[in-house]
């Protein structure tokens, strides 16, 4: 979960319109992922492990398949966010959090 689940729905209460929150989520999930990644990788070091391109908990192969990919949709993101009614807009981002809530509550159970 990146910063977008808090910035968003926090920035929203604050009365910011809803696409500049997303904007600014988007701004503030650099350094969020920066942060992480450097925790995977300190952390996972003193780890032994007998897979190829890991390095500490980071798996190169994902790193460069998730980074193209969010290179190639990110522009897609941000016209489909400008094209969307804000209430639109707010109810998609709704589902997404519940969706997101049910499948924390259900990997616990």
């Amino acid at each position: 979960i990146g910063g977008g689940t808090l910035t968003v729905p926090f920035l929203s209460w604050h009365n910011i319109d809803v696409k500049k929150a997303i904007g600014t989520s988007a701004a503030i999930g650099l350094p969020i992922s920066v942060a992480g990644t450097i925790g995977y990788l300190v952390n996972g070091l003193s780890v032994d492990s007998n897979i190829d391109y890991v390095f500490g908990f980071i798996y190169l192969p994902g790193v460069v398949l998730i980074s193209m990919m969010s290179f190639l949709t990110a522009s897609l993101g941000a016209h489909v966010a400008h094209l969307l009614p804000v209430p639109v807009l707010k109810k998609v981002f709704a589902v997404l959090l519940l969706g997101l809530a049910i499948k924390m509550v259900s990997s616990v159970i």
